[in-house]
């Protein structure tokens, strides 16, 4: 056998075997991104199960804060909407309100010492903002996984196999910047 052509063949098998690994990765990339969004759905549902007792628990004290009560369900019931829809940026809106929401329901609570001094308003409150922080947790990780899969279906040679084999961008997990915002008590109140 001539030694150009086993050169030429070695060559070839070098460069499917590069190829079939960079295709790998990207499927470990786009898997990596679906378990990261399962995990942040887990706890979506976990926090989904306790607001209503939240709320119901608050309806027992606050007989008159309706508006506030009702932006909460109002907001509980559009992630539940675009959590089922696998809408990621509807979901990164309705988390928003719903955050401001409990952030209002909290700090409207402490105008009622019977309901703080509730056990099951601590428990509750102590579980959905256990729930809370680590949603923040899960959604860091799965922007990072995002960002990941992102980059490297842009990066050269990668961009071949993820255009050959349908690989597409995933969307970042994002909340409006009045999330991030202090709730503004003396609106609140005013």
């Amino acid at each position: 056998m001539d030694i150009s052509l086993i050169i030429v063949l070695a060559i070839i098998v070098v460069a499917a075997l590069y190829f079939v690994s960079l295709y790998n990765h990207l499927v470990r990339l786009k898997h990596g991104v679906s378990r990261a969004w399962a995990n942040i759905d887990v706890l979506l549902k976990q926090r989904h199960d306790e607001l209503p007792k939240l709320v119901e628990t608050c309806k027992q004290h606050m007989g008159y804060e309706q508006d506030t009560l009702t932006a909460v369900i109002e907001a509980r019931s559009a992630v539940a909407k675009a959590r089922e829809q696998g809408d990621v940026g509807a979901l990164g809106q309705a988390e928003t309100q719903l955050r401001l929401g409990l952030g209002n329901l909290f700090a409207v609570a402490e105008d009622y010492p019977e309901l703080t001094a509730s056990d099951s308003f601590h428990h509750l409150r102590s579980r959905i903002t256990g729930l809370e922080s680590g949603i923040a947790d899960r959604r860091e990780y799965y922007n990072d996984s995002v960002n990941h899969l992102n980059v490297r279906i842009e990066q050269f040679p990668d961009v071949i196999i993820a255009r050959r084999f349908g690989f597409k961008p995933a969307q970042l997990l994002e909340f409006d910047e009045a999330e991030k915002a202090d709730v503004n008590i003396q609106q609140l109140f005013g």
